[in-house]
């Protein structure tokens, strides 16, 4: 049986009758205006605007990285409780910086995604990042972000407040002196959706917040300008999406498409799920331990791992990826190789919501976090700020404060040294290159281990070795600038290999020129 896609929950709100009246006529009259009342279907198209990558920013106080589009296509079957995206991009005329969210330095590549009743599935383009695991960035399930999508829409979110179980409240105020009405309802049981409509009962947004691991109830809103007509409705040319609030942060824009086509009611392809949808992408929990060295252990199972050092009387783990969930299963996990002994710090590599959505479980640990410097103002101010997490409370959040300690920040200017005597673990600062202006790695003096994330990713032994990036040039300079001694790589992404392999891929380079 399929399931509806548009399940609105009244929570202990009451709305007298009148006031239900109210609220009816203005949906309605908007509803007239968008010619939402006899639409089944929707489709629309453009052909330019931008996309981004959000939660990879360049630096913690630039906006996420974007790419041109050159493509898209949104087809809404309301209905059946289907949606279709399709988006082409590549990096057009805007600077290589950031996270590349699978889109090539040269080419253009290509994000299908669908979405029937209560399944969610990549047709396409996927790969190695918040699409491939359990949630969207490691907090929303992705078929309830895609559900939410569709309420966003203007004539989604029409069809949605007027139903009968919607029980929509509405507002009315003169912001900026411009008469606005406020609708809004609770959709799936617990995200409060919320919509400006203006004076010519056009709307104006719609927004909702969603759990994310680094920003709590996260923003997500979606912006609609300059409206025309297309047929049967009225639909904005542009179409400007936030996943995050300015306020909070300078990432935000995540989505701008300039409309060029719309049809309504024209028949759409209701696309089955293939039987692997319903599978669970990547369980983040997975735990497969690797003893590299005596006292430090790889601690891996999918794609993104943390390395534990073991000290006298306390442990030092390095990077807390993806959400609460990964953390505790690699905490637990610690206390396992390490039974009895505390973790006092957590060294993060970058800021990147892959590489940092466990911080706050390890700061509600104890842990001191050891940052590069240019990230501690984030950190302290964004996430392990007090803002509301009512969508996915996690440890720091549910924990009295008088049982866990203001968070300590340990920075790395050029380098920071962990020790205990006998065994060192030395972090240092790499300089600024196209992935992140606030990357960091770690070295153990005695042996002769580096530890990077997100600049190389030893190769398998036996296997070719792979083309220079500019984040391997940049690991082999900071180690030559440092003067380390090296014997092998580990790679936070996967791989554990010989120094002589990074060398020798950066040497062909150079013999190449």
């Amino acid at each position: 049986m399929r399931t509806r896609l548009i399940i609105p929950a009244l929570l202990g709100l009451l709305v007298s009758e009148a006031d239900a009246q109210d609220v009816r006529a203005v949906l309605q009259a908007v509803a007239e205006t968008l010619g939402a009342d006899a639409l089944t279907t929707l489709h629309y198209e453009g052909n330019s605007g931008w996309s981004a990558a959000p939660g990879g920013a360049y630096s913690p106080t630039e906006d996420w990285p974007r790419f041109e589009l050159t493509g898209y296509s949104r087809q809404i079957d309301f209905d059946a409780g289907y949606m279709r995206e399709t988006l082409t991009r590549h990096q057009g005329d805007y600077p290589q910086r950031g996270a590349t969210q699978g889109v090539p330095a040269e080419g253009a590549h290509t994000l299908d995604i669908a979405l029937n009743g209560d399944v969610a599935w990549t047709i396409e383009g996927g790969g190695f990042g918040p699409l491939d695991r359990e949630g969207y960035m490691d907090g929303i399930p992705v078929a309830e972000l895609r559900q939410l999508d569709v309420l966003l829409t203007p004539h989604g979110f029409i069809k949605a407040a007027l139903s009968p179980e919607a029980n929509p409240i509405t507002v009315t105020s003169l912001p900026r002196g411009r008469p606005t009405t406020y609708v809004s309802f609770m959709a799936l049981g617990k995200y409060r959706v919320t919509a400006a409509i203006n004076d010519l009962n056009e709307i104006e947004h719609v927004q909702t917040h969603v759990a994310n691991p680094m920003l709590g109830d996260m923003l997500y809103e979606t912006r609609y300008r300059e409206y025309e007509q297309f047929g049967s409705v009225r639909f904005p040319t542009i179409v400007h999406h936030h996943q995050g609030d300015e306020r909070r942060n300078r990432g935000h824009n995540a989505l701008e498409v300039h409309v060029s086509e719309v049809e309504a009611n024209a028949p759409v392809e209701v696309l089955t799920p293939p039987a692997s949808a319903r599978e669970l992408p990547q369980n983040i929990a997975t735990i497969e331990s690797e003893q590299v060295a005596e006292g430090v252990w790889y601690i891996g199972g999918i794609r993104h791992a943390s390395l534990a050092v073991e000290f006298e009387d306390f442990v030092t783990v390095v990077e807390a990826p993806l959400s609460e969930k990964r953390a505790i299963a690699v905490i637990e996990e610690v206390y396992r190789l390490a039974p009895g002994k505390p973790i006092r710090y957590l060294v993060n590599t970058h800021h990147h919501f892959d590489h940092s959505g466990g911080v706050r479980t390890f700061v509600a640990e104890g842990a001191a976090l050891v940052t590069h410097q240019d990230n501690r103002e984030f950190f302290q101010n964004v996430v392990l700020s007090p803002a509301p997490r009512t969508l996915q409370p996690d440890r720091l959040s549910v924990l009295n404060p008088d049982r866990t300690r203001a968070p300590v920040f340990e920075t790395v200017n050029q380098k920071y040294v962990i020790s205990d005597g006998t065994r060192t673990l030395d972090v240092y600062v790499v300089p600024p290159f196209a992935h992140t202006s606030t990357m960091v790695f770690v070295y153990l003096p005695r042996e002769r281990i580096v530890v990077s994330a997100d600049m190389y990713r030893p190769p398998d032994q036996g296997t070719s070795l792979p083309s220079p990036t500019g984040g391997m040039r940049a690991l082999l300079q900071a180690i030559e600038l440092h003067g380390l001694d090296v014997a092998r790589h580990v790679g936070l992404h996967g791989g554990i290999g010989p120094h002589a392999d990074l060398v020798n891929i950066i040497g062909a380079e150079t013999n190449e020129e």
